[in-house]
């Protein structure tokens, strides 16, 4: 049994003792701590809250317990129901609410489930605002509403609201994609994906669209997190169809990997690549995304004569520095579309109908677009290290080793060399040192990773 709090949430495995895993006592415990966080910012009693929910086995159990807690703080509750984490998010705002927890383990598998919390801005909390709710838990600082102070809960469906958002943003071409005449795949790992994303293509007017996996089921047809390894299957699916590109998305739809017509992938980094070169072809302005995600986005923001930075690795970190510098578009390497036109969340479907739009336009096949942006790999490794060791100094020391070249501390030590990079982080729930490197081909990045531990070893 596993239960892992951190100021992003609360995620653990189903079942076991209390504390030891995602207990209906720790899921009782943890949301009561965060309605009595909600009201202390709103500064008042009555608050509203949403809560939406994956497809997970345990989803329907869980939400049954934060939704009859909130009710219990004094909470009124708008309870979406089987909802995209991006969805539940435009629900915060779209409801005027207080706040919001999605119920998802994002790309965890089945025996996982997490408490992800929300602000009324419907974004993820920052670090002090997750510190004093991992407090009040601790301390069990919270109080119950007596029973003429009960929160309502009330139940809406927000799929088709968020579709028809999507389809309201200015650079989603409708018109262009429908007279394209796509022909598409999907694969939802029987999730909340397999909903949300065939309603975007009809809505989209795509009349061909293979569903793969898209049962609701929670019982996963694949390891649900969409890397190569684990689409293989899927990648023949798509090739064998003869359609024009496939989609996957992970379970709480925040993540989307796109497959060519012939099977093989366009690679995850490159969803948030090809989407900003649409973006800033149309809107000038820059981007962002965390420090071990590719450098082909610097290199097309560069070739739009716009400016990129890179963020800590963290979508909270990265919609931060969107923020500050006023990036118009941004996200992470594994398939996250952060478009603030929209919202400041990752989105899937966003980035699909963005995708959509732009292939429409190219006039291309998915796998000639893909071709027109430059070629990385990364390679990406781990020390395992015994407890006890200084991980920081470690880190201190290969920053002084490398400090002839452009070394970014702001989350580990990131070393950009002329033609690669690698990026150096410890974890913050075992002792593991994370190593991904990028180069130009995939011999050169192992062999700059393989350089790099033996440097680690070297001074254990």
């Amino acid at each position: 049994m596993t239960l892992i709090k951190s100021i992003s949430g609360i995620r653990g495995t189903i079942g076991g003792l209390p504390g030891e895993g995602l207990s209906p006592l720790d899921v009782v415990k943890f949301t009561a701590a965060y309605a009595t966080w909600a009201k202390e910012k709103a500064q008042k009693n009555k608050i509203t809250i949403v809560v939406g929910r994956d497809a997970r086995i345990s989803g329907s159990m869980v939400s049954s317990l934060v939704v009859s807690t909130l009710s219990g703080m004094g909470c009124d509750v708008v309870n979406i129901g089987l909802a995209t984490t991006p969805t539940t998010e435009l629900a915060v705002t779209a409801e005027q609410a207080d706040g919001g927890i999605i119920l998802t383990a994002s790309h965890n598998p089945k025996q996982w489930n997490a408490l992800k919390l929300l602000n009324p801005a419907g974004e993820f909390l920052n670090a002090e605002e997750g510190a004093r709710i991992l407090g009040i838990a601790e301390a069990g600082n919270f109080s119950f509403a007596e029973v003429d102070d009960l929160g309502n809960v009330s139940e809406k469906d927000y799929t088709a609201f968020h579709v028809q958002h999507v389809l309201g943003l200015d650079l989603v071409d409708v018109d262009a994609i429908r007279s394209a005449n796509f022909s598409v795949a999907v694969d939802a790992v029987n999730s909340v994906g397999g909903v949300a994303m065939p309603a975007l293509f009809e809505a989209l007017g795509i009349k061909k669209i293979i569903k793969i996996n898209c049962e609701p089921t929670g019982h996963f047809a694949h390891t649900p997190e969409p890397v190569p390894e684990n689409l293989v299957e899927t990648a023949a699916i798509i090739r064998e169809a003869g359609v024009d590109l496939g989609f996957v998305v992970d379970p709480d739809v925040d993540r989307l990997v796109i497959i060519n017509e012939d099977g093989s992938m366009f690679n995850e980094e490159y969803t948030l690549v090809a989407v900003s070169d649409y973006i800033l072809g149309r809107t000038p302005g820059a981007t962002v995304s965390n420090l071990s995600s590719s450098r082909a986005l610097r290199d097309v923001t560069e070739k739009h004569g716009q400016r990129y930075e890179a963020a800590a690795v963290g979508e909270v970190n990265v919609v931060a520095k969107m923020r500050e510098i006023g990036a118009i578009i941004g996200g992470e390497g594994n398939g996250g579309i952060i478009y603030p036109t929209s919202h400041s969340g990752r989105d899937a479907l966003v980035g699909a109908a963005l995708f959509l739009s732009h292939l429409a336009k190219s006039g291309m096949k998915c796998s000639e677009l893909r071709k027109t942006y430059p070629d990385y790999f990364i390679s990406k490794n781990k020390i395992e290290l015994t407890p006890g060791i200084d991980v920081d100094g470690i880190l201190v020391k290969m920053k002084e080793k490398y400090s002839h070249e452009q070394v970014t501390d702001i989350d580990g030590v990131k070393i950009d060399f002329a033609d690669a990079w690698i990026h150096l982080r410890k974890s913050n729930t075992e002792p593991i040192i994370r190593i991904y490197a990028e180069a130009k081909t995939k011999e050169v990045a192992d062999e700059l990773a393989e350089n790099i531990i033996g440097d680690i070893k070297s001074i254990i």
